[in-house]
């Protein structure tokens, strides 16, 4: 059989098969995902005897389908907003792992993309109802007007506890591993309960972020970890925050301080790395907002020089 007649074979055994299957991972199929499969016929041996060495080089888009058929994922099935909900990671370290996802329309593969992990309040958690976080806090939604080329994950956990902070790495290596993320741009906000859970996760692998915005909550987890990476943390809480109130967070602030001034570091250096903002009244009575608590995350998530300082680190 000549490779034309092999060729043909091939093309005619992929349509049939692109017909009966129709999506990937809720996406439509396109030609970026059958690269692989022309390469392997078009490589080899030529007429001349000539070998087709660049044609069958393995493309990263190609390796993020490869790497996302070796996890257990449950795609969801309904929308709210652009996000897809109630998808759902089977690990076989830490169960089952819900969350609700966008990603841009644009999102091929053939680029790397930023990452924003947002973890909410309680009112969030998954027991609340499938989308809650999504449906009650705006920071899914902000971010996009911030870096349109970014992959934002909105986990809908059932604590505020080091379960959840196991589950959110093992949710942020998956993205790493199965899509085409810029490592350099991994983010992540916790507000109220979700900011006990991802100061947890600083705790543990503070290297996955690139930097971390923590709204109107409490520092849970170690500190030793997240000053050795170097990773970026912004504290924000109003003065009089009827949860947990101020305090704190100014003791994190000065624990991180003090490690970092242990290693050497000039407070100009540390200021890059560390902020306390803790808000005063008035900002909030100024907005007619009297619930510092409350309304802290919908304020926050609405100041551009809160999300900017977030959004504009690079590793």
């Amino acid at each position: 059989m000549n490779r034309k007649m092999l060729y043909m074979i091939v093309s005619i055994t992929l349509m049939i098969s692109l017909s009966a299957c129709g999506s990937v991972n809720n996406k439509s199929v396109s030609v970026w995902q059958t690269t692989g499969i022309n390469n392997s016929v078009n490589s080899g041996t030529n007429e001349d005897n000539t070998t087709n060495t660049g044609s069958d080089v393995i493309s990263d888009e190609d390796n993020s389908i490869n790497k996302a058929d070796n996890y257990n994922v449950e795609n969801g099935t309904k929308e709210y907003r652009g996000f897809v909900l109630d998808n759902v990671l089977h690990s076989a370290t830490e169960g089952d792992i819900h969350y609700n996802v966008y990603i841009p329309d644009d999102y091929d593969g053939s680029e790397s993309y930023a990452l924003f992990m947002t973890l909410p309040g309680y009112q969030g958690l998954y027991f609340q109802g499938v989308g809650e976080n999504v449906r009650t806090e705006e920071f899914g939604f902000a971010a996009r007007d911030y870096i349109p080329k970014m992959i934002i994950v909105a986990p809908q956990l059932n604590d505020c506890g080091d379960t959840s902070a196991r589950q959110t790495i093992a949710l942020t290596e998956y993205f790493l591993d199965a899509y085409n993320i810029d490592k350099s741009r991994v983010y992540a906000e916790g507000y109220s309960g979700g900011g006990e859970t991802m100061s947890r996760v600083m705790g543990m692998q503070p290297e996955l972020y690139t930097a971390y915005l923590q709204c109107s909550s409490q520092w849970d987890g170690a500190y030793d970890k997240v000053v050795n990476s170097r990773t970026p943390v912004y504290f924000v809480i109003g003065e009089k925050d009827e949860y947990y109130g101020s305090e704190p967070s100014r003791k994190a602030y000065n624990e991180l301080h003090s490690l970092y001034r242990q290693q050497g570091l000039s407070d100009s250096d540390i200021d890059k790395l560390l902020v306390l903002d803790i808000k005063p009244t008035s900002y909030f009575t100024s907005k007619g907002i009297t619930n510092q608590h409350g309304y802290g995350g919908s304020l926050f998530v609405r100041d551009e020089s809160i999300m900017n300082w977030l959004f504009a680190k690079v590793r």
